[in-house]
């Protein structure tokens, strides 16, 4: 029996786990490292131990210490979650030393699985179909290479111990291999402690279908179904969906029984996800198996309506499958899609923050939201920067994905940059509508999905920008304590004239010039707003973050968000940021650099991919720094040379922070 559980992880998963087990009864024990000492897992849980510092390998990843609090706890059972030591055999194993119950698969099931590589051969022998690609054991670089040339470009690199789309790279011809592998060996390393690389053949147009399964201690074996992850980005997930679209019976069928097939071949125990490819003529190629609980796991539960934490407690209790196959139903259809803290307009690159605002879509039987933050917490450089799982169902894929732009409109985030507006153009895309699913998707479509369309902020939206700065001028210039000097008040009081004034927007990198006459007729006060060639009458209020406005007779309710002058304006169709560009006093303090070597966000530098003074061609990578699990390349914005590092690989850096000093050839020829 499982009377109190330890969660060795963080975040949304750590607040999932412990939901399901107080639901059972279950006393919880949380751990957390000292950017987690106010999260929300801690704050949930029944207990909670501390670990040390926030870098992972300093807290989360140290499972001798984890199992050592454990006992002295009186813990029956480890639950890890998804990440971190979860597919880790020597932490299972350890806990399996030490009496403790790991709510996962055996340490031989997990080593199995654990490289990608013996994994193939396993499957291999299982009779499991495969992938062409090299799966072995030497690894200089002639030979990978060698193997790439021999099965013909694009191919895939994976990183034999990765997950996540860490130390992955395509590569698409013979020139660029040598820059790919290097680049994810030092990923791989940085993320798994392992640098072994495999070799695959990169189908151009498969999907990403993976089976969810469960095995017992008894020799039971289910699976419950599919999901399709096929839109993906940097090999991460975006839009997960179940069950797969167009999929037939019979594929299903023959999908499920080689997933049974690949677990029972490791003798798996627990929940487990077999991920397949899905090319165009049905056929399909194992990719790897995944000895955990998936974090798109909720899809699964919304249409079988099985809680599939509550299936890991029970096979860990040593009871049998709470279902046998026939037993499960499928209803209904449902997608998970990501809230990530990071920028789409700039590559996905990670953003950290505090959370200044978070609304998320009202829960209920068919919306869900599976996060581990509220307002005001902080998205941390150390950690992944996923915010949430908005999950959603409907009696088919048409209802469910109506439901699923509906609730991301409804998704209000301001602090961070997120990728809400981003999904919403995804999920809306003609090609996804119709269920045109492949891994290439967000590729395929890159121009209509990340196309800046300046008309988003006229007609409705920009005047409503526009009253809003105005009004919050207003509010701003009332709350002061001293009556502000008459040269610098904005107002609508002339002696002989009307007032007409100029405000200037900054909205999408985009300058929007307004001009504003401001109107009183006694009664109330509204403002007479031109932009471009389009005259509209404002008259609006706002309270307790919410702005109530009517342009042109047209009512219409946002919410928004003041972050330091930067402003966000949200309804179910408007995301909009802007800012309120001051007027120039003649004061120029530009400077004439043209090139901007900041650190885009917190991280650690990784690797001088050139030396000083060394010359170096537009576009060439000089430098590489970490964060949140991914690398991030500075390049060379023209030809020149590197003329000082201001910081050193293994040294941490701050957002901002200028990393080195260039010159041009031009500069160093004259």
């Amino acid at each position: 029996m499982i009377n109190k559980l330890l969660i060795a992880n963080r975040g949304e998963i750590a607040c999932r786990i412990i939901k399901t087990a107080n639901a059972q009864g279950i006393k919880t024990v949380a751990v957390y490292s000292e950017a987690d000492k106010n999260a929300q897992h801690v704050k949930m849980a029944d207990e909670a131990v501390f670990l040390g510092p926030s870098p992972s390998k300093e807290s989360y990843l140290r499972g001798e210490l984890i199992v050592e609090k454990a006992k002295e706890l009186g813990v029956d059972a480890i639950h890890p979650g998804y990440g971190f030591l979860s597919e880790n055999a020597e932490f299972a194993n350890l806990c399996a030393k030490n009496d403790i119950i790991f709510v996962g698969p055996p340490a031989s099931a997990i080593h199995a699985m654990g490289s990608k590589s013996a994994a193939k051969h396993i499957m291999e022998q299982a009779g499991v179909p495969l992938v062409p690609g090299y799966h072995g054991d030497e690894q200089s670089e002639a030979v990978l290479k060698n193997a790439a040339d021999d099965m013909g470009y694009p191919v895939l690199l994976k990183a034999a111990a990765g997950g996540g789309g860490k130390g992955m790279r395509q590569v698409w011809n013979s020139d660029e291999f040598s820059q790919a592998l290097n680049a994810a060996k030092r990923e791989s390393m940085a993320s798994f402690g392992d640098d072994h690389m495999l070799v695959e053949k990169y189908l151009t147009r498969p999907r990403h279908v993976e089976i969810q399964v469960f095995c017992d201690t008894h020799g039971n074996g289910v699976y419950l179904f599919e999901r399709d992850c096929s839109v993906q980005r940097r090999h991460q997930k975006i839009i997960e969906e179940a069950p797969a679209p167009n999929m037939s019976p019979s594929i299903r069928e023959k999908m499920g029984e080689a997933a049974i097939l690949a677990a029972q071949a490791i003798d798996y125990v627990g929940a487990g996800t077999v991920e397949f490819l899905l090319d165009e003529d049905e056929s399909f190629y194992f990719m790897e198996m995944n000895t955990r609980l998936q974090v798109e796991h909720p899809v699964t539960e919304m249409i079988t309506r099985e809680d599939l934490v509550y299936w890991q407690l029970t096979i860990a209790e040593g009871k049998p499958l709470p279902k046998n196959q026939n037993e499960l139903t499928l209803t209904g259809h449902a997608f998970e899609a990501r809230i990530y803290a990071e920028d789409p307009s700039n590559e996905f690159l990670p953003s950290t923050g505090n959370l200044a605002l978070l609304r998320t879509p009202k829960e209920t039987d068919v919306v869900r939201v599976d996060t581990g933050v509220v307002e005001g917490d902080e998205v941390s450089v150390f950690y992944d920067p996923m915010i949430a799982k908005l999950v959603v169902w409907g009696e088919n894929r048409e209802i469910a994905l109506k439901r699923l732009i509906s609730a991301l409109g409804e998704y209000y985030i301001d602090g961070v940059s997120t990728n809400i507006d981003f999904l919403k153009r995804v999920a809306a895309h003609p090609a996804f509508v119709s269920a045109e699913l492949t891994t290439t998707f967000v590729e395929k479509h890159h121009d209509s999905l990340f196309n800046s369309d300046a008309s988003n902020y006229t007609h409705v939206n920009t005047p409503a920008i526009a009253l809003l700065a105005l009004l919050h001028r207003k509010k701003n210039a009332k709350g002061l304590e001293k009556t502000p000097p008459v040269w610098s008040a904005a107002g609508a009081w002339r002696s002989n004239s009307q007032h007409c004034e100029y405000l200037t927007l900054l909205c999408d990198q985009q300058e929007i010039l307004v001009e504003v006459q401001h109107q009183n007729d006694g009664v109330s006060c509204g403002f007479r707003l031109t932009i471009g060639e389009n005259t509209y009458n404002a008259t609006g209020s706002i309270a307790g973050g919410v702005l109530q406005a009517t342009i042109d007779g047209y009512k219409t309710t946002y919410s928004f968000s003041d972050n330091d002058g930067q402003y966000t304006l949200f309804n179910k169709d408007t995301h909009a940021k802007f800012s309120v560009i001051s007027p120039s006093l003649g004061d120029d303090s530009s400077s004439d650099a043209d090139a901007n070597f900041s650190a885009p966000m917190n991280g650690t530098i990784v690797a001088h991919l050139v030396e000083k003074n060394q010359p170096v061609a537009k576009g060439q990578p000089i430098l590489v720094m970490e964060a949140m699990k991914m690398e991030h390349s500075i390049t060379a914005p023209y030809d020149g040379s590197v003329e000082e590092f201001f910081f050193q690989p293994g040294e941490l850096v701050d957002g901002g922070s200028t990393l080195l000093a260039f010159s041009s050839k031009e500069a160093e020829e004259g």
